[in-house]
């Protein structure tokens, strides 16, 4: 692979891209990789839709909230370099989706100075990066690095998208998955998505029944008992 092995594009309030990236980061510490964390918001690239007919009440609010904390991740990566933005995008992530309170954090609560400022401390950045949540100067940055990753799959996607050995690597929407693989079964998942991804032809391999992902924020304790459901992810449609 190249100096920057993985390109990952990701919203912060995406539960299938907060898993994937799990993964990513598991596999990445046993091969070596580097991560790029790059942006994609899902309220912008869903900013023509109307919510109100489109998804459920409370998906505006939710993707929103994810708009806000990639303007600070913005604001990080400008001032404190690109790893800064794996670090906030771990930590933030953590507390929404795996922390013990995650199944009753509101949107309005996780868009807040409230919620960011200590996590940003946690992640050792200054709070005052806090400041970017209503800052819509960045909005064309995210846009644009979110328009990047779409030009690779095609627009009729959501997050998380990974590009593999870019510039010239394959890239894709996904994978989609509802629970963290073990070390072990990470790199053998790993070569098996990558396998496919090499090929010139593949274009999509698609599952709709599933379980529902295993995270605190879903209510799912991680390591219970799998039960599959017609439970539609949604590519464009996480959960707010």
């Amino acid at each position: 692979m190249t100096d920057t092995d993985i390109h990952f594009y990701f919203d912060p309030v995406c539960p299938f891209a907060w898993m994937t990236s799990k993964w990513v980061r598991m596999v990445a510490a046993q091969r070596d990789y580097t991560v790029d964390w790059r942006f994609i918001s899902l309220r912008l690239i869903n900013s023509g839709i109307d919510y109100n007919s489109h998804f459920p009440a409370g998906y505006e609010e939710g993707h929103t909230s994810g708009l806000r904390l990639l303007r600070v991740a913005a604001r990080a990566r400008a001032e404190h370099g690109r790893a800064a933005v794996g670090s906030f995008y771990k930590t933030i992530s953590s507390e929404i989706f795996d922390a013990p309170g995650a199944a009753q954090l509101k949107p309005t609560t996780r868009g807040s100075r409230a919620f960011v400022e200590p996590l940003l401390a946690t992640a050792g950045l200054p709070t005052e990066l806090a400041g970017a949540l209503d800052d819509t100067q960045w909005d064309s940055e995210i846009r644009a690095e979110g328009d990047e990753g779409l030009s690779l799959t095609g627009r009729d996607v959501g997050t998380p998208i990974i590009h593999f050995s870019p510039p010239a690597g394959a890239a894709f929407f996904g994978p989609v998955i509802s629970r963290l693989p073990g070390p072990a079964e990470a790199v053998r998942l790993w070569d098996h998505v990558t396998a496919l991804a090499g090929f010139p032809g593949f274009a999509e391999l698609k599952r709709s029944l599933r379980e529902r992902p295993q995270l605190r924020s879903f209510g799912v304790q991680p390591g219970a008992a799998a039960v599959e459901e017609d439970w539609h992810a949604g590519s464009r449609q996480p959960a707010p």
